[in-house]
């Protein structure tokens, strides 16, 4: 039976990023966590947010200007290499990874960082790892050169 046209990642990022969320206000209901610095909490913690949501809106943006399916459910059409895929191979990830960061920061939910650090666990084997190994079936030397040449993360 011929391979469909898609990574066969094993969960929506945004799912599993949301996730992250929910399990750190959970753990944090059953295991009260400490307290944070008002600066971390108001000025990081804000700061992180913003940071995530814009590059979750420049990946997008990207996506849209290449004309290829955000959805991982769909295939790919293009590798895209401008704006923030020139720095990093997953901008979303890591935008979602900030936003979930910031967020723990203010609402001081301390276990919300032990979860996202089980998202980015999950994201990268089951996402990323799967995305790549579609990407370079579909694409080859293309993306095999990209990848060379851009870090999956930072």
């Amino acid at each position: 039976m011929p391979e469909k046209d898609r990574p066969g990642v094993i969960a929506p990022p945004p799912l599993i990023y949301l996730a992250a969320v929910g399990l750190g206000f959970a753990l944090d209901a059953l295991l009260p966590s400490g307290s944070v610095p008002d600066a971390l909490r108001w000025i990081l913690g804000p700061a992180l947010v913003v940071a995530g949501v814009t590059l979750q809106a420049t990946f997008i943006a990207a996506f849209v200007r290449a004309k290829t399916n955000v959805d991982p459910y769909k295939p790919t059409k293009a590798i895209v290499t401008s704006g923030p895929y020139r720095l990093t191979r997953n901008p979303g990830y890591l935008g979602f990874a900030l936003t979930v960061a910031g967020i723990g920061l203010m609402t001081e939910t301390l276990w919300t960082f032990a979860a996202l650090a089980l998202a980015v666990l999950v994201t990268d084997r089951g996402v990323i790892a799967r995305e790549e190994r579609y990407l370079e079936r579909k694409f080859g030397e293309q993306y095999l050169s990209y990848k060379r040449g851009v870090r999956r993360w930072l």
